[in-house]
Order: C-alpha cells, then structure tokens, then sequence
C-alpha cells in the first residue's frame, strides 16, 4: 500500500496489492479544487462514493462532456471504460471516493487534457 498527499486529496493506493488491478481511495477535504482529465485505453476504473458527493465528469473527443454525480446518499457504482476522460471535483468538505482500476498503474495507459479541454462548466448550482 502507498499513501500520496497533495492540494488535492490524500490517497492510499494499491490497498490490496495481491489483486491484478488496485483498490484505491480517495480523502478529499477542498470543494474548490478539480481533478481532471485523463483516459485510459486499457484500464477500466469502477468508482463509488463512501462519504460526502462527487461532480463527475466523463467526456470524449467527439461527444464533449456530460456530468454524473456520485453520493454516499444515494450509493451505485459508476463503471468508466477505456476511452472515456474522467475527472471529478468534491462537492462537500471531507468526501471519500474508493476506486477499483483492472490494471496496475501505468503511466503509458494514462492520456491527460487541461481542465477546459472539452468547454464544460464544473460550477455546481447552490440551491
């Protein structure tokens, strides 16, 4: 198991490091920051909220980008396949996303585009 900090989010890594893919999670404690984007083209991720909620977005070159939301008040399992770009932003102070990923990291796997690549809008209406 690896533990990673940064002004994202603490993570710990590989959690069960005797399977073919890793067991990841994520603490997220700032609502302000986003964390996106990147595709892989063989890795599938498997991602779902423990605690807290999550401004999914999933996008491609030729579709744009569409938002998802994950939330431990409302728990599934959001499936991103190989080809998607994928990126998130937490939308309440302490969130916790676990992930599934059927592959070990692999930085050749992993294609990235800046924040705004696909003209979307991460700002989340308060209501």
């Amino acid at each position: 198991m690896n533990y990673n900090e940064d002004d994202r989010a603490q993570r710990l890594l590989d959690v069960f490091d005797i399977l073919p893919g890793q067991v990841n999670v994520s603490y997220v404690n700032n609502t302000s920051h986003i964390v996106a984007w990147h595709k892989h083209n063989l890795q599938t991720d498997y991602w779902v909220c423990i605690k807290g909620s999550f401004k999914v977005g999933l996008a491609t070159e030729e579709d744009g980008c569409k938002f998802e939301y994950l939330s431990d008040k409302n728990p599934r399992v959001l499936e991103i396949t190989p080809g998607i770009y994928h990126g998130y932003k937490a939308l309440e102070p302490g969130s916790i996303l676990l992930y599934y990923v059927t592959r070990k990291y692999d930085i050749e796997d992993e294609i990235r585009r800046p924040i705004g690549h696909f003209g979307e809008q991460w700002e989340t209406e308060n209501k």
